[in-house]
C-alpha cells in the first residue's frame, strides 16, 4: 500500500526507501460506534545519496493521508498510523 501510493503520486524516484512497520504497540481508537484496541503501524520513507546518512522524505500530506486511510481500512486490527521523521543519524533507516 505504501509503495502503491508513492508510485501513484509519482514520487518513486525521489524516495530511496519506504516501508511500513507493524509494531507491537497497541492503541485505543474508535471505529464506527465501538472502541478498539488495535496495533500501530509506523511509516518510514527516506532519501539518501550514500546510505551512510539519510533524511526523512517530505511526503505530501495528501499522500500520507491516502496511505493511512488504506492501512486503517484494509489491514485488520490496526487503528493508528504514524510517520517516522527521524534522520540517520541518530536513527538507523530500518526498524529493528
Amino acid at each position: 500500500m505504501v509503495m502503491d501510493e508513492i508510485k501513484k503520486a509519482k514520487l518513486y524516484r525521489q524516495v530511496w526507501q519506504s516501508f511500513a512497520v507493524l509494531t507491537d504497540v497497541r492503541s485505543v481508537g474508535v471505529m464506527g460506534d465501538y472502541r478498539t484496541y488495535g496495533y500501530l503501524i509506523a511509516l518510514r520513507a527516506v532519501t539518501s545519496d550514500d546510505a551512510m546518512t539519510a533524511d526523512w522524505a517530505r511526503l505530501p500530506y495528501d499522500v500520507l493521508s491516502r496511505i493511512s486511510s488504506r492501512i486503517i481500512n484494509e489491514v485488520p486490527h490496526v487503528n493508528r498510523v504514524v510517520y517516522d521523521i527521524t534522520s540517520k543519524p541518530p536513527a538507523t533507516i530500518e526498524w529493528e
